[in-house]
Parts: C-alpha cells; structure tokens; sequence
C-alpha cells in the first residue's frame, strides 16, 4: 500500500484514501521491522537489518502539528474569512 496513487486530478477524497493507506503502511512498519528490531537488539540477538523505506516524512507533511496539511485546511474552513486564496 506504500506509495500514492497519481491521477491527472486528485480529489480531497483521494488524498484522504492515499493518507489512509499511508497509515495503515507506517503501522505496518513499525509493527513489522522497528519494533522487532528493537526487540532484537535487547535480547541480542543476531539479525540481518532489512532496509526499508521509512513514509514517516510523508505523514508528517500531511498531520504534524502544528503545519501539517490537513491542520492547516482545518484552519483555514474554520476561520470566519476563510478563503481559497
């Protein structure tokens, strides 16, 4: 699921769907690889590091506080002159 679908036009429905499916692959991820690394690093344990492409950058473009893409639309239909200028 990692990656966003590209169309001539995207909808705000669409980003909402790539955004999902970017959360749904960071849980993934951090489920799968970090936290088993963790887990093996502790227990020393002797492993191979499996690289993977790490969509936490685009996650937080889109939801951290306080500049994140969807933030920043709430704020902007929220205030009394808001514009889409």
């Amino acid at each position: 699921i990692f990656g966003f679908e590209i169309f001539e036009t995207n909808s705000f429905e669409q980003l909402c769907i790539n955004f999902t499916n970017e959360k749904l692959q960071q849980h993934f991820n951090r489920h799968t690889f970090k936290e088993e690394e963790a887990l093996y690093v502790e227990e020393r344990i002797a492993f191979d590091k499996i690289a993977f492409v790490d969509n936490q950058p685009v996650l937080d473009l889109i939801e951290k506080k306080p500049d994140g893409l969807l933030l920043v639309l709430d704020d902007e239909v929220t205030a009394p002159r808001g514009s889409d200028a």
